[in-house]
């Protein structure tokens, strides 16, 4: 049994090693910068291109969209969603840690940013919400298309 519970701690600690990896935890060398040094946050919403269809009787109580940030920060970003269609909701969006995020030699980018949804019953039709992150400073925006249809 001994060997069950070691086997187990071993993939939550595995488990829990990528996690952090998926989710873009800042290296140590991410870190703010010094007192009096200049900063060089250039960073990027990416959330363009997603497009949630639903189910216009039932809608879709649990999901999801991104909400990720590339390029490099100093102070952490929040994310989150707006103009949902009449009562729908977010149950949140991200805080984003001060860090860097660059796409991989194969293109890819880390999803460090998360919008839990609500989406309620609706006409059939097309709604265009909009995702933001801001880091206090600057405010940056992608849409969110959402289609109500019957064969989703």
């Amino acid at each position: 049994m001994k060997t069950s519970h070691q086997g187990a701690g071993l993939l939550v600690g595995l488990a829990s090693a990528l996690a952090l990896t998926v989710v873009g935890a800042a290296p140590a060398s991410a870190a703010a910068p010094a007192p009096g040094s200049a900063s060089a946050s250039t960073w990027t919403l990416e959330a363009e291109g997603q497009r949630i269809c639903v189910d216009p009787e039932h809608g879709w109580p649990w999901t999801y969209a991104f909400s990720p940030v590339s390029g490099t920060w100093s102070t952490p970003i929040q994310t989150g969603v707006r103009n949902l269609p009449p009562g729908s909701s977010s149950a949140g969006g991200s805080t984003i840690p001060p860090g860097t995020n660059e796409r991989r030699p194969d293109g890819a980018l880390v999803i460090n940013g998360f919008l839990d949804l609500r989406i309620a019953p609706a006409p059939a039709g097309e709604y265009v919400a909009e995702v933001w992150a801001t880091d206090g400073t600057e405010t940056q925006t992608d849409p969110l298309l959402i289609v109500f249809r019957d064969d989703c």
